[in-house]
């Protein structure tokens, strides 16, 4: 591993995740819990994002994509959306020296065009000044809905078949893939999601063909470093064949 990261004892660098996805859950049923208002859960969650990323970069994970802000969440009460939008533009500002001094670059993954201005251009200064680092990709996904990205994906494919630069059996499944917003990344090995619900939530649909799931009941702004160390344990001592079967044999030669 790299000599900027802390290895956990727990851990077998070789088998770690190199992408980490995480659908971050759970801000407002922990504020609910404590009689306070939802942002003040959203308040706590981006403490708790601060936590989780210096620890993916500390640990070695190669890449980390957190579920930010959804398509579906602009139909949130505009004073829940205005106060998500404060603290992402503090998380981008505050941030900067730190995903420096970390080597972590920064992506944005969703339809940028509907973010507040000012965001956009928060966004853009970050994603710049981040774009040599080379210790670890975040990848922030915003304004991001997978069926939304699936079809706008589809969209161009068929204005290329229109215009006759590609023929309907010329596509493909890597090309797809690379009309994606997650085009030149590879799928998440491991999606985690806090707060104990079974679904995906329109997140990474297509790159999740074959990611590793993790649910835990734990909810965001509870979720710790030691909670991922025990889910990244957890995810080495999973068997990962890919559709495929593995072949043992006997002692005397033949298939089990």
């Amino acid at each position: 591993m790299k000599s900027d990261t802390i290895q956990d004892a727990r851990l077998d660098s070789e088998k770690l995740p190199f992408h980490v996805a995480m659908i971050m859950d759970g801000n407002g049923r922990w504020a609910k819990q404590r009689l306070m208002n939802r942002v003040k859960g959203h308040e706590k969650g981006s403490k708790t994002v601060r936590s989780i990323v210096t620890a993916a970069r500390e640990l070695g994970i190669g890449m980390l994509t957190l579920y930010a802000f959804s398509t579906e969440n602009w139909a949130r009460p505009k004073i829940e959306v205005s106060a998500l939008m404060m603290l992402l533009k503090r998380f981008l500002v505050s941030e900067r020296d730190t995903l420096m001094t970390r080597g972590v670059r920064l992506n944005i993954l969703g339809q940028q065009e509907k973010l507040p201005e000012d965001i956009q251009r928060e966004a853009e200064k970050t994603v710049e000044m981040t774009r040599s680092n080379q210790g670890m990709v975040l990848n922030l996904a915003l304004s991001y809905g997978s069926r939304q990205e699936i079809t706008q994906g589809v969209q161009t494919l068929a204005r290329k078949i229109k215009a006759g630069s590609i023929q309907p059996n010329d596509i493909t499944e890597e090309m797809i893939s690379d009309h994606l917003y997650t085009r030149q990344m590879p799928d998440p090995d491991l999606i985690i999601r806090t707060s104990g619900e079974y679904r995906l939530s329109n997140f990474m649909m297509w790159q999740a063909a074959y990611s590793e799931l993790f649910i835990t009941q734990t909810l965001w702004p509870d979720f710790t470093r030691d909670d991922f160390v025990e889910i990244l344990i957890n995810f080495q001592e999973r068997d990962r064949r890919f559709g495929r079967v593995k072949c043992s044999t006997l002692k005397d030669g033949s298939p089990q």
